[in-house]
């Protein structure tokens, strides 16, 4: 699902991503505790051999059948997160992964090094609405950044909003914002424990009090005034359960029937007007913004998580009532259809009254920049056409008449200033490599502000004016890590050739010259999905085990993902996924033969679509990794489309409910593939890595049920059915209460997890502590 429009502030550090109901950042964050004595190498097999692994009923009844293939499902029981049976099999297997994270020393040495590194202040870039500017800052350890207004750039910032005073535990979170043309009023949606859930509120920015506005079951949706100030657009979904208490975050519904409301400030919720829905389509999911001159609404409609969407617009002026007027009427809103099929996306740039510019892919997979009069929608000009070799990743309006377009070329971010009539390069902005993180302007604005980041740069803000002939682009702020220097790291990229010859980008992170000696404990990071693209960040974590530990880390750039526009997503996706698995083999394959590391001291870690990823490679090829991470993955890639938003990734995967799409999913979803590698005719007395499944309790993106079936499923194969069981590697979950999919998390617990999870690694690959 994609922004409509680009003029949305961003919320956080790596906003600019797409607003995608998939996607999962990299983990990062972090208390100070004393050192504790280096852990001494594990010894993996000896400490494993003594687990306890709780048993789990197997039910054999449970059978599916697959347009004639009869499929197991032994631990159905478990996608009830209410049951008792599945309460206490969470329990226990809490207790089993404490049971082996106490026995990891650094654990609390990891703890005390990424909370020192981490705390240190951030700022997000200053945007303006009305007479003031705003933007988001953290002193450093606090649970959630807060929200900073003031009247200039140099004047006394005073707090606007801080999500940090609505919990004692840090675990609601702003999720989105907006301000009001005015910059009188913020209408802010807030989420609990890590849900997808949405509770919108009101503010008045003067004197800080709330509105009686509260809006419920909001998801998946941005917020957007009209300039008139008197409400915003916004989606939500049917509320999942009527009548009783429920959990907001913890329940599998399948989300269906979204709609568009216009919301009028001071009413209640039941009085919001219904602009859009579709019955008729009920997996669709919409978006509303009203364009930067407050003329127009525009409606993207969406299938699914690919790069396409329907288009329609309606003018606001033409509305004889206003949209008010359609309050008492069962009539929507008098949209045109501008584009009426799913053949490209088409995101709105900017308009001139009735000339548009869209950023699009239709006929372009590196994406374009064209134009069209509404009103004469036949006749479509270039302004900006697909480079050569480069992903157009954004364009701004700003300066007027000039565009600040970003490109991405071979996992770097470019920055340019063109005219935004003929799309001619008028000056190119400096810039490290590395990647924009944000950008906040407007059409009207001679100054914009660029957030920076990279492996070795925690952060910069960059203050641009255009003013002048050639741009002068200066530092405005920097984030500054105390004890980080980043003279003794290196960072490169190498491109490493897969199974069918294509070339996969790689960058690997590492202390200065280090040895190839392929001594080195490595952690190997993946995605691969979604159009999604992993580009250059800093992580206070990744420097730690650098650091401290001697590690390599490395991220893998597969197919799958949106490195080089939409053929590099369709590459790996849908009958192509299998690519994904051979890309990231193939990177760990080069690491080993290239001497950094060895297959017993190398670690592969992905969330989400990459928790699948990885789960999948550890099935594939068990001998090739030491360890695996996998966090909140799709694992049961049959039934994936029936729990929450499931339904949108059958864009990516396919859906088991159709026959050729169902034999691309059962050759490599994670829990219809556990082998014991011992048993295999190759005569390989192999064992899968270490393992940790990561999930928590209230994530209703991938919902907990995948990686605790896949838990059992391998538990059970690989450890438990049988006497002569050759898995002495630990196979653990850790599940996180009052957490979700990832987005949100307070720091404390990103600080708890990351020194579980890496302290788990190090140990079971040897890694040495060093100050």
């Amino acid at each position: 699902m994609l922004l409509l429009l680009r003029k949305s502030v961003p919320l956080r550090f790596f906003s600019r991503r797409p607003l995608n109901p998939f996607f999962l950042p990299p983990p990062s964050r972090p208390r100070r505790l004393p050192l504790l004595p280096r852990a001494a190498m594990g010894s993996v097999a000896g400490d494993a051999a003594r687990l306890a692994y709780p048993t789990a009923r197997r039910d054999d009844s449970v059978v599916d059948d697959y347009h004639g293939v009869q499929i197991p499902d032994p631990y159905r029981w478990l996608e009830d997160p209410d049951s008792e049976e599945t309460k206490e099999f969470v329990a226990k297997q809490a207790e089993l992964a404490e049971t082996v994270l106490a026995g990891c020393l650094d654990r609390e040495n990891l703890r005390r090094e990424v909370t020192r590194l981490f705390d240190h202040p951030r700022h997000g870039a200053p945007f303006r609405r009305g007479n003031k500017y705003f933007h988001f800052h953290n002193s450093g350890l606090q649970a959630q950044s807060v929200l900073y207004m003031q009247d200039h750039l140099d004047g006394e910032a005073e707090v606007l909003l801080d999500p940090n005073t609505l919990s004692k535990d840090g675990t609601i979170a702003l999720s989105t914002y907006s301000i009001s043309e005015d910059g009188k009023y913020i209408a802010y949606g807030l989420s609990e424990s890590g849900s997808d859930w949405v509770s919108i509120h009101v503010m008045s920015v003067a004197d800080k009090q709330p509105m009686p506005d509260k809006l419920s079951w909001v998801k998946f949706s941005s917020i957007s005034w009209t300039h008139d100030g008197k409400g915003f657009f916004y989606g939500r979904y049917p509320a999942p359960r009527e009548g009783g208490e429920l959990d907001a975050g913890t329940e599998t519904n399948i989300n269906l029937n979204h709609q568009i409301y216009y919301h009028v400030l001071g009413s209640d919720q039941s009085e919001d007007i219904l602009c859009w829905k579709d019955p008729e389509h009920p997996k669709y999911t919409f978006g509303a913004s009203v364009t930067e001159d407050g003329q127009y609404i525009i409606l993207g409609t969406y299938d699914g998580c690919d790069p396409v969407n329907k288009l329609y617009y309606c003018k606001i002026a033409s509305l004889p009532r206003g949209i008010e007027g359609f309050r008492e009427s069962e009539e929507m809103l008098p949209f045109v259809k501008l584009i009426d099929n799913f053949d490209a996306q088409y995101q709105v740039v900017a308009n001139d009254g009735d000339e548009f510019t869209f950023l699009t892919n239709k006929n372009a997979p590196r994406n374009k920049l064209v134009r069209v009069n509404i009103k004469n929608p036949e006749l479509w000009t270039d302004v900006l056409p697909e480079h050569e070799k480069d992903v157009l990743e954004s364009a701004d309006a700003v300066n007027n008449n000039q565009l600040l377009v970003c490109y991405m070329s071979d996992v770097k971010h470019i920055l340019q200033i063109r005219d935004i009539s003929t799309g001619n390069l008028i000056h190119q902005l400096p810039l490290e490599i590395g990647s924009v993180s944000e950008i906040s302007c407007r059409r009207e604005d001679k100054e914009v502000f660029i957030g920076f980041t990279s492996f070795l740069s925690p952060g910069i803000i960059y203050r641009c004016n255009l003013a002048p002939t050639i741009p002068e682009m200066k530092m405005f702020r920097e984030i500054s890590v105390p004890g980080f220097d980043r003279t003794s790291f290196q960072v490169k990229q190498v491109f490493v050739s897969s199974k069918d010859g294509a070339k996969i980008p790689m960058f690997i992170m590492s202390k200065k010259d280090i040895n190839l000696d392929g001594s080195h404990p490595t952690l190997l990071y993946g995605y691969g999905g979604f159009n999604i693209s992993i580009t250059p960040s800093f992580s206070v974590g990744r420097v730690v085990l650098c650091k401290n530990m001697g590690f390599v880390v490395c991220v893998a750039n597969i197919r799958g993902g949106g490195e080089y526009g939409e053929d590099w997503h369709k590459a790996g996706a849908l009958a192509m996924k299998q690519n994904c698995f051979d890309d990231f083999a193939a990177c760990a394959e080069f690491l080993i033969s290239g001497g950094y590391t060895s297959s017993r001291r190398l670690c592969i870690e992905g969330g989400s679509n990459g928790g699948l990823l990885v789960a999948a490679s550890i099935n594939q090829r068990p001998d090739l990794f030491g360890c695996a991470l996998a966090h909140v993955g799709v694992m049961d890639m049959l039934r994936f489309h029936k729990f929450t938003i499931g339904h949108a990734w059958t864009t990516d995967y396919g859906c088991s409910d159709k026959e050729e799409e169902f034999q691309w999913l059962i050759k490599y979803s994670p829990l219809h593939n556990v082998r014991r590698p011992w048993e295999q005719s190759s005569g390989d007395h192999s064992q899968y890595p270490a393992t940790m499944l990561l999930t928590a309790d209230h994530d209703d993106r991938v919902v907990p049920l995948h990686s605790l079936k896949l838990l059992a499923t391998l538990q059970h194969v690989l450890c438990t059915s049988t006497e002569d069981s050759l898995q002495t590697n630990p196979i653990i979950g850790r599940i996180d209460r009052k957490s979700g999919h990832g987005a949100g998390r307070p720091t404390q617990k990103m600080i708890d997890e990351a020194a579980d999870r890496y302290s788990f690694m190090a140990k079971m690959l040897g890694a040495q502590w060093t100050e």
